[in-house]
């Protein structure tokens, strides 16, 4: 008899079947041995950008490259990506390849850290957000930061990170903005 449990839930895939040794599906419920499996998601990994980031942070905030290694170089700029190992036979090592899944930009001025960009997947931002405010609890400062009005997701995840609205910001790029602020 073969018999497969994957594991299930927000994070995996869940399949579960029983088949004895002759091919019949056997009944859910009876005394089997199982083989699991667990299918486990990708580790997101934060740390501070470097200018080889610039392309593909360009890419995730729609911004010209050069204009993103100059804020690179001008900002706090932090990133989070996805780090899946794996082996290739005609190396000595392991290689690691990784997804940039967001950004975060930010700088201190007026008793007030503020976020100046930040992009990515909706879990990205959230925790790439934790990164200015922890800075901002060490320095006993707030938050502060703007959000384009359409712009759901980023608004989602400036709120899941802590983040109060507390009115309207300017306009950017012709488009009404949210004012959020967090005090740690």
């Amino acid at each position: 008899m073969v018999a497969v449990l994957i594991s299930s839930g927000f994070r995996g895939l869940a399949i579960k079947a029983s088949v004895s040794a002759d091919g019949r599906r056997r009944q859910p419920g009876t005394a089997h041995d199982f083989m699991r499996v667990r299918v486990e998601p990708n580790h997101m990994h934060i740390r501070d950008a470097v200018e080889d980031d610039a392309e593909a942070i360009a890419a995730l905030a729609d911004a010209p490259t050069d204009v993103v290694r100059n804020l690179v170089h001008d900002r706090s700029v932090r990133v989070a990506e996805r780090e899946q190992g794996g082996h290739d036979p005609n190396t000595d090592t392991e290689t690691l390849n990784t997804e940039l899944l967001g950004f975060v930009s930010f700088d201190a001025h007026d008793q007030t850290v503020h976020v100046t960009q930040f992009g990515g997947t909706p879990s990205a931002c959230e925790q790439l957000l934790g990164e200015p405010v922890r800075f901002a609890a060490s320095e006993n400062m707030a938050v502060e930061l703007l959000v384009e009005q359409h712009a759901t997701e980023l608004q989602s995840a400036a709120q899941a990170a802590g983040f109060q609205e507390v009115g309207s910001g300017p306009m950017f790029r012709g488009s009404q903005t949210v004012r959020y602020r967090h005090q740690p």
